[in-house]
C-alpha cells in the first residue's frame, strides 16, 4: 500500500493541468498581470511562459479555446488556496446553531442560554430553540410554549421567528433568526 506524505497531498489536491500536459491546438493566454495575450497554440503558448520563467496553468478547460495563464504557480496556489480559506470563512456565518432548554429550566440557566444565542446573532447565524420533555414531563407540554415564549420576549426586537414552535418526538422545536440591521441602529442610539 502506497502511503503520501502531507506535501503530496496537498499537490494531488491542486488538479489543473500544468506546462506540457495542456495539449490543445489553440488556447487563449492571459499574461502574469491578467491582461489576455491573444489566441495561439500550445506550443507557442509553453515558449512563451518559458522564456518568462512561470508557469503555464490551465484556468477554464471548458471555454472555446480553452484558457491558460503563465504565473508563477507556488504564487498562483498560495492564492487559490487563501480564495478557498475565505470562502469557506464566508459561508460560516447563517449556520444553524442549536441551544437546549428544559421545560422547567432556573432562572441563571435561562439567562446563561440567551447569552450565548446573543453570541449567534453576532455572528449571523440562526437559532434553533429546543425544549427537551422527559418523563413524566410530557404531560405539562405548556411549560415549554412558555419557555419559548420568553426566549422571545427576552429578545424582542433582535430576533425573528422563522418557523412556530412544533413537536418532533419528546422535543418542542422553534427556529429563530437575528434581524437585519439592529446593529446599526443600536449604534445609532449609543452616539445620541
Amino acid at each position: 500500500m502506497i502511503q503520501f506524505n502531507s506535501k503530496l497531498k496537498k499537490q494531488f489536491k491542486f488538479n489543473l493541468r500544468l506546462n506540457h500536459q495542456i495539449r490543445y491546438p489553440e488556447v487563449r493566454v492571459l499574461g502574469d498581470d491578467g491582461k489576455q495575450l491573444g489566441v495561439m497554440s500550445s506550443a507557442d503558448a509553453m515558449a512563451k511562459a518559458t522564456e518568462l520563467g512561470l508557469d503555464l496553468v490551465e484556468i477554464a478547460p471548458m471555454a472555446k479555446p480553452p484558457v491558460v495563464k503563465i504565473v508563477e504557480l507556488g504564487k498562483f496556489k498560495y492564492e487559490q488556496e487563501k480564495r478557498e480559506r475565505q470562502q469557506k470563512k464566508s459561508t460560516k456565518s447563517g449556520e444553524l446553531k442549536e441551544i437546549r432548554f428544559s421545560p422547567f429550566i432556573g432562572e441563571h440557566d435561562f439567562n446563561t442560554r440567551l447569552e450565548r444565542i446573543n453570541e449567534f446573532f453576532e455572528d449571523g447565524s440562526k437559532v434553533r430553540l429546543s425544549v427537551r420533555f422527559t418523563g413524566r414531563q410530557m404531560g405539562s407540554k405548556q411549560f415549554g410554549y412558555e419557555v419559548i415564549q420568553n426566549v422571545l420576549n427576552a429578545l424582542e426586537g433582535r430576533a425573528k421567528m422563522d418557523s412556530e414552535p412544533k413537536f418532533m418526538g419528546r422535543n418542542l422545536l422553534a427556529v429563530i433568526s437575528p434581524v437585519k440591521g439592529k446593529k446599526v441602529q443600536d449604534n445609532a442610539e449609543t452616539k445620541n
